[in-house]
């Protein structure tokens, strides 16, 4: 795994909860470090020097403060994710408007005593897997400068790779959280939708939208989802956890390389098979199996009618303000209005019977592994075939939401040439706890089967 240069949650937690560190001072760590940094595509808005070290000073007085789970911890949100009182404006400056109310998600953790530092950058209107579709500054991989970053959820998987904030929420519809957090040697939890509640977020689509946690170590994501995950009766999606998984052997499905793409890339092709091979001995069951039906599903995303359902949020603001919206995301929009309702049963139809298929594999394993990315593009590559390369960084990612999958992007060291390799997990929907444990087992992080927030209790008054 990339190492980060700033502090975990866990360790956070510990700093300030025994005295030796506080809020004010981490508040001020985090600052200093985003104004050394200038503007190198990690932020949209960040909060005020002054205005995050009063929010911490208040933090600090507040009774009882110390105990609450995130005690001063700091972290990012998406620009596409309400915060009362800041713009949200999914890299487009004419759509940009005032939150008048905090996302309930952003909420539990302000709540919980985290400190929020920013909006984060993205591809417009959350659109792309690349990073490259901003009118802000082009975020650029820690990696290598010439790299992109991954998108949508850039900004968001740039400020922890750099360790600017130990984890951000951001989002994942078809890959969004999963590629940037590929690209910059972090984890990025998609969990099961309906988890994490949407209400606050703009849509993309929103039948497919789900909120995603970046941070360094699945102790993090563990210690932020026992906040942030809760059913919320606002959001439609909303449902409960899955059960804990009690530490047993993992069975894992493994498609035969041959039949996995790595577009010409062979670094990341050897780099995948070694990858594989160190799964020998972490608890794993390894069982043949094929991705055709996934890859089928994911190849609906684009090609079918989900494309039209952006229009859903942005048609008004397509025909008021076409020269608002970047050429690319203009095109991508407009191409949803090809489709018809007959268009929409025969691809909903189609993914039913693709869904039955793979829910049938389920029998056999627990979990998938596949690469997160088969390859990375350079900045200018990117733009130079912006479509062609945004659909081979989703190759692997496009079909999550569409058969209601959970999955999470885990770093799994680098090619030959220096760049950064990552392995996901995917499981059915509801065993997030499986995919964490599968993640910890892949970096080597002890994780115990038995937390209290992996036998998550439902409140009363959230029960249904």
């Amino acid at each position: 795994m990339l190492g980060s240069t700033g502090p975990t949650v866990a360790e956070i937690l510990t700093s300030h909860q025994s005295g030796s560190g506080s809020p004010s001072k981490t508040a001020a760590r985090v600052a200093d470090d985003i104004a050394a940094r200038g503007d190198d595509g990690t932020w949209i808005t960040p909060v005020p020097r002054d205005e995050l070290l009063a929010a911490a000073r208040e933090l600090e007085a507040r009774p009882g403060a110390r105990m609450l789970p995130l005690y001063g911890v700091p972290f990012g949100v998406k620009d596409s994710i309400d915060v009362a009182g800041y713009p949200t404006t999914l890299a487009c400056p004419d759509y940009a408007y005032v939150a008048e109310v905090t996302a309930p998600a952003v909420q539990r953790l302000l709540d919980a005593g985290a400190l929020f530092v920013g909006k984060t950058n993205l591809d417009q209107f959350a659109t792309g897997l690349n990073g490259t579709r901003t009118p802000n500054t082009i975020p650029r991989s820690v990696f290598d400068d010439n790299l992109i970053c991954g998108g949508s959820s850039s900004g968001s998987a740039r400020a922890v790779a750099l360790g600017q904030v130990p984890f951000c929420v951001a989002t994942d519809t078809a890959g969004s959280g999963r590629v940037p957090a590929a690209l910059n040697g972090i984890l990025g939890w998609k969990p099961s939708r309906g988890l994490i509640s949407t209400v606050g977020l703009v849509p993309a689509c929103k039948s497919l939208d789900c909120m995603t946690l970046m941070a360094t170590t699945v102790e993090d994501l563990d210690l932020v989802a026992d906040v942030i995950v809760a059913l919320d009766e606002n959001d439609p999606w909303s449902r409960s956890r899955g059960p804990h998984h009690a530490g047993t052997a993992i069975r894992v499905g493994l498609p035969a390389v041959d039949e996995l793409d790595f577009f010409g890339d062979d670094a990341m092709r050897t780099a995948h098979v070694a990858a594989r091979e160190h799964l020998q001995g972490k608890g794993f069951a390894p069982v043949a199996t094929t991705i055709e039906p996934f890859l089928a599903a994911g190849e609906l995303l684009y090609q079918g009618p989900w494309v039209a359902e952006r229009l859903v949020e942005f048609a008004d603001f397509l025909a008021a303000k076409p020269q608002s919206i970047l050429p690319v995301i203009r095109d991508i929009l407009n191409s949803g209005k090809r489709f018809d309702a007959v268009d929409v049963f025969r691809a909903q139809q189609r993914l039913q019977e693709l869904r039955a298929r793979v829910g049938r594999t389920w029998v056999d394993f627990d979990v998938l592994i596949v690469p997160t990315i088969g390859t990375t593009f350079t900045v200018d590559e990117v733009l130079a075939d912006p479509i062609a390369t945004n659909t081979t960084l989703g190759h692997y990612t496009h079909f999550g939401n569409l058969l209601d999958l959970t999955a999470i992007a885990v770093p799994a060291g680098t090619t030959s040439d220096g760049r950064p390799v990552s392995l996901m997990v995917i499981g059915p929907a509801l065993s997030d706890d499986v995919v964490l444990a599968s993640a910890a087992r892949l970096i080597d992080e002890p994780r115990a089967p038995l937390f209290a927030h992996r036998l998550h209790v439902v409140p009363q008054e959230d029960r249904r």
